[in-house]
């Protein structure tokens, strides 16, 4: 792990009382889908195969209450950052780009435009599989000033590795590693990444080496909290670590909620993905236990799908009391209700299409953007693919 920089920053990890028994588990066999089964029949699979529940009663129904195209005609695209202004930045896997959509005024959503314009290309870049240029992230700034600089995680020639890189307003600048030495595979490279004040949140795959992600001396299979410098945040529950949760397969989803919970979404195998309430220096399972287990060891997921053809799920976010999971093979935008360390059922939010989603955010004006990744060459591409859709979504 390579470290820049001599002034390390405090960080606080969320921390919890939520019990947990087994969990996390996740596999190699993500293949993409046609657009065939009905939102219904996903609703069905997922209902009748035990997924965690809440104790609350009758599901509640889901409905869009708007629905624009933000911008089209992106290629393989992953990450999503929002700046203060309300521009949106925009990460492609395969072409290594940070796109830019501009805000309209400062703090107002983006304006709809057909592509959107490039600010710079991340360096360094060797795409292949499901490697590439992946998450990014805007640390925090005060009011409306641009922040310094953005995280990038990236797929390199040796390895996967986060970088710090300068941003002047307009352009991309010089990029300098934090963290290096992640091991790289075609698959479960991971890729997410999410700012928590002055800390960094980092989430990697198993690099198709399950047994590394039981390994805390690898960062394989992890998720690891550091500062802005890369060096293992101060609280950590491994002294001298950057991990903060281990035994993982492939997470790609990290939010927080309102309470400064972390939640991760994960791909399991063929038998369960998850959705896990992260705490500090535990272990979710993997390759041990996929899905629900017994064994105390592990900390179980708060919700599964299963077949893990009903989800496949990488993006999330966090609004008013509800997850917004966004499934790649599943093809389908999940709401799952949560109720301070418990999750509810899942529900399937009609949008209108089915297609490959990988990615979503909270706008500042509150609203969700949701990416398409129908060209990540597992989808089924349009001719307007891949896009950003902005939704509102009511009961």
């Amino acid at each position: 792990m390579s470290v820049v920089g001599d002034t390390p920053r405090r960080a606080v990890p969320t921390t919890d009382t939520a019990t947990g028994a087994d969990a996390g588990v996740r596999d190699l066999t993500h293949t993409g889908q046609m657009r065939k089964l009905l939102v219904t029949a996903v609703s069905l699979v997922l209902i009748t195969s035990g997924a965690t529940l809440s104790s609350a009663g009758a599901v509640p129904s889901v409905k869009v209450v708007s629905q624009q195209t933000i911008t089209q005609n992106l290629t393989s695209p992953w990450g999503m950052a929002f700046l203060p202004d309300g521009s949106a930045l925009i990460s492609e896997r395969d072409t290594a780009r940070i796109r830019r959509i501009p805000a309209r005024s400062p703090g107002s959503p983006a304006v709809s435009m057909s592509r959107a314009p490039v600010v710079g290309t991340v360096s360094g870049v060797v795409p292949g599989g499901e490697g590439g240029l992946l998450g990014i992230a805007v640390p925090p700034t005060t009011g409306s000033a641009q922040p310094a600089y953005l995280f990038a995680y990236f797929t390199g020639r040796n390895d996967n590795r986060v970088v710090r890189i300068a941003w002047d307003g307009r352009r991309l600048g010089k990029q300098t590693p934090i963290v290096t030495g992640i091991p790289k595979a075609s698959y479960h490279n991971g890729g997410r990444l999410l700012v928590d004040d002055d800390t960094l949140f980092i989430a990697t795959g198993d690099a198709g080496v399950p047994d590394l992600s039981q390994d805390r001396r690898s960062l394989a299979g992890k998720v690891l909290r550091v500062d802005f410098d890369g060096k293992p945040a101060a609280g950590n529950p491994f002294s001298g670590s950057p991990v903060f949760t281990f035994g993982h397969r492939n997470v790609q989803g990290l939010a927080l909620d309102d309470a400064g919970r972390l939640w991760a979404t994960e791909f399991g195998t063929s038998k369960a993905d998850e959705l896990n309430l992260l705490l500090p220096g535990r272990n979710y399972g993997w390759p041990i236990v996929e899905g629900r287990g017994s064994d105390r060891r592990f900390t179980n997921p708060k919700v599964t799908w299963s077949p893990t053809s009903a989800a496949s799920p990488s993006g999330m976010a966090i609004s008013g009391g509800n997850a917004y999971v966004a499934s790649l093979r599943g093809e389908v935008l999940w709401r799952v209700p949560l109720n301070g360390t418990r999750a509810g059922k899942p529900v399937a939010v009609p949008i209108g299409e089915r297609s490959r989603l990988r990615t979503i955010e909270v706008a500042p004006d509150g609203r969700l953007w949701l990416m398409t990744n129908n060209t990540d060459g597992r989808g089924d591409p349009g001719p307007r693919d891949d896009r950003l859709i902005r939704l509102s979504i009511g009961e």
